[in-house]
């Protein structure tokens, strides 16, 4: 797979998202379970449902005890999202596996997988940007500045896709080395977190 895949699977996940607009509603992965396609629509469909929590809870007249829900909701839906992201390193590093290194090879900062989470968040903003840029109750002057950060993100979508398809292919042909280092966040755990723990 490359970009043109992810990128496909991506806008497909959004706009299934936005059928319904809920974010109670379940994911309806058309894909075969443990298959990178399987886990792209789910990580994308995280992304979608935590994008409009983010705009729940920024509501100023959300009731507190509500907005307390919604956070924890959000809380849980970012162990998700950063659970599935090292699902799909665990994905690549399988594919790599055996890949033999060229000596002058460099290591990259970034996994294919934090990439592909990159693309899968640009993915919604240009979903969202392009509604704003064609909103029939607002302005000229907003749509036209949502025009110009529309062909900022599709910009940027285009150079992201390449960087990806280009860090694929030179870890499948030793030039780039990956390293998997797992998040390893504390505050969700009870045996790390000194509040949790008490």
């Amino acid at each position: 797979m490359n970009s043109d895949s992810f990128n496909r699977i991506f806008v497909e996940s959004i706009k299934t998202y936005h059928v319904k607009d809920n974010v109670n509603q379940i994911c309806p992965n058309p894909y075969q379970e443990e298959t990178l396609a399987y886990l792209l629509f789910n990580k994308n469909w995280i992304d979608t449902v935590q994008w409009h929590f983010e705009d729940l809870i920024r509501d100023e007249k959300i009731d507190p005890v509500e907005a307390l829900k919604l956070k924890r909701r959000i809380d849980k839906s970012n162990q998700v999202r950063t659970d599935t992201v090292e699902l799909i390193d665990d994905y690549y590093f399988e594919q790599f596996d055996g890949i033999q290194a060229d000596s002058t090879a460099r290591i990259n900062t970034e996994t294919p997988a934090w990439a592909l989470d990159r693309l899968s968040i640009l993915n919604l903003k240009i979903y969202h940007m392009h509604e704003e840029a064609n909103r029939n109750d607002a302005s000229q002057l907003h749509r036209d500045k949502c025009q110009h950060k529309l062909n900022v993100l599709l910009q940027q979508q285009k150079d992201l896709s390449t960087g990806i398809d280009q860090l694929l292919e030179d870890v499948a042909i030793g030039k780039i080395i990956i390293k998997t280092y797992k998040q390893m966040k504390m505050y969700n755990d009870p045996t790390l977190n000194p509040v949790l723990r008490k």
